[in-house]
């Protein structure tokens, strides 16, 4: 085959793309992004010896995430930038080396770009180089959980918030990919992700909420104005705000797209005016929703779909995203800000969005919002007014069983809560599905990014009730995934103790049948079935 990629749940016929994968990636792009893992295994390995020596150096960390972050499913497809990034690595990796005056046999300590082809290199590396499925299962779990683990760090590192002991853990579990490890050894790094995923969410949520405020409870319009727009898409609230700043005054207005729906629900970006409203719906309807927006779009991260010629003129990258002949916007020099002169320019001269919706949809309920209206949720329960909340978080996709959530939605009893974080919300968060006594049965949290929110209600709401179990509260998980950001929280909440988890709508392909087995005897974590028998075993708390 001429390339293996396993790590999305698009992965083709459910076992992997072995031509070219679902997501758009080419042959070529896989192979570099193989081979650039493979590097940055190499430099884990240096850096834990720093580590070791006392000598480790967090920027070792920060371009770790980076570059993980660039494998991300729709993420970057753009092999120059991938190629730059194997070169950063193995520089990195050599200088480190010779500080330390550190020796090996491992080839992937040793390895130089110059040695020899990209490609054949890169079939030698790849994912199914380990022959060993079970082996090559649970290092490519800890390996996609590392990578949605980058993704959260790196968000927070923008905002200057990071943490050296999470940064060594991510290059300590990286190395540890490329020992003989044992079942047990290899379980233990998996959930220890899990547990380093909580603290990088924290540090994530405390990022923004520091930098932008609490989310609060928003009112965010779906329907457009006459003037010039520009589309911003992603997660990067830096990004976001810099934007909004540059083109105050321009007469250009602002939507959000996709994951970028939650930064309404943050108080410092309230005061922008030209700040109007969401356009569109979930990452992967992006190709006929760039079309119709008519403006300029900017890609803060993934997820950038193949590119089509609609629009091809007037989308932009920025961060780790990257999509081949697509204009990049570069980094900020210390102190500075990105450059988005040239958007807000093309966005002058283009037609006002084309009105695909018209309404309002409800969101900002992260924890602080929810813990604002403890009582009343408390009371909810106590009275029997909500029977049970259903965590509903995660991603959207193509995959036409994901009507399954939708259907969820819409059959679930009236004294039902949904609490949702990510772009799985799409499938019903413009449903009319009422509230009890005020609180809304759809309490979105945010960006898959805010699941850090969902973890801290049930551990407040296990506090309020004085329990001793999270499982013994009236919350059932129903989650959907689709990247490796949502293996990351998927760990997190099995660190947490969570049991019981619904996955779909397909369990990974990355999860070998001994795995898997693994994780539903000790979590019980099972896949959707039939929408009315899965409410009625929720409801029963199982």
């Amino acid at each position: 085959m001429s390339m293996f990629c396993f790590q999305c749940q698009e992965a083709a016929k459910g076992s992997g793309c072995t031509v070219a994968g679902v997501c758009g990636k080419q042959e070529s792009t896989a192979n570099l992004q193989d081979l650039l893992i493979y590097v940055l295994k190499g430099l884990a390995v240096v850096a834990s010896e720093a580590k070791a020596q006392g000598k480790f150096d967090d920027t070792a960390g920060l371009f770790t995430c980076q570059a993980l972050f660039a494998t991300i499913t729709n993420a970057n497809f753009d092999n120059d930038r991938i190629k730059g990034l194997i070169k950063e690595a193995i520089t990195k990796r050599d200088a480190l080396k010779a500080e330390l005056a550190f020796t090996s046999d491992s080839d992937c300590v040793n390895w130089n770009d110059s040695e020899t082809n990209y490609t054949v290199k890169a079939t030698q590396v790849g994912v199914l180089s380990q022959a060993n499925e079970d082996v090559r299962s649970l290092r490519e779990l800890l390996i996609y959980g590392l990578k949605g683990l980058a993704a959260y760090l790196d968000h927070a590192a923008i905002l200057g918030f990071e943490k050296s002991e999470i940064y060594e853990f991510l290059v300590e579990a990286l190395a540890s990919t490329t020992q003989e490890l044992s079942v047990d050894e290899m379980i233990g790094q998996v959930l220890k992700c899990g547990e380093f995923g909580v603290a990088g969410m924290a540090l994530l949520d405390e990022a923004n909420t520091t930098s932008y405020g609490n989310p609060e409870l928003t009112t965010v319009n779906i329907g457009v104005s006459d003037k010039p727009g520009i589309l911003i898409s992603g997660h990067d609230l830096k990004d976001m705000e810099e934007l909004l700043k540059q083109t105050e005054g321009t007469g250009v207005d602002v939507y959000t797209h996709s994951e970028m729906l939650p930064a309404h629900y943050y108080p410092a970006f309230k005061k922008y005016e030209h700040f109007v409203g969401n356009y569109g719906n979930a990452w992967w309807q992006q190709d006929k929703e760039f079309t119709s927006f008519n403006g300029p779009i900017l890609m803060t991260t993934n997820c950038i779909t193949p590119v089509k010629d609609a629009y091809k003129d007037r989308i932009y990258t920025t961060g780790m995203t990257g999509w081949p002949g697509v204009p990049h916007i570069g980094e900020r020099s210390d102190g500075g800000s990105k450059n988005f002169s040239a958007i807000i320019a093309q966005a002058k001269t283009c037609a006002a969005p084309i009105e695909i919706e018209r309404g309002e949809i409800v969101g900002g309920f992260a924890h602080a919002q929810v813990m604002a209206l403890a009582d009343k949720v408390v009371d909810a329960v106590k009275s029997g007014a909500i029977k049970r909340f259903v965590v509903m978080a995660g991603c959207d996709g193509r995959h036409k069983t994901r009507s399954y959530y939708t259907d969820i939605a819409e059959a679930l009893p009236q004294d039902t809560v949904i609490l949702t974080a990510g772009c799985a919300k799409y499938r019903y968060n413009k449903l009319n599905l009422g509230d009890i006594g005020g609180i809304p049965r759809v309490l979105d949290a945010g960006q898959c990014n805010d699941s850090y929110s969902l973890a801290y209600i049930a551990l407040q709401l296990k506090e309020v009730f004085g329990l001793d179990d999270i499982n013994d509260l009236p919350i059932s998980y129903d989650i959907a995934w689709y990247e490796q950001k949502a293996v990351i929280v998927l760990l997190a909440l099995l660190f947490l103790g969570v049991k019981g988890i619904r996955l779909g709508p397909t369990l990974p392909a990355f999860l070998s049948p001994n795995v898997a087995k693994v994780l539903v005897e000790n979590f019980d974590i099972k896949a959707i079935g039939d929408v009315q028998a899965d409410i009625e075993a929720m409801l029963a708390g199982k």
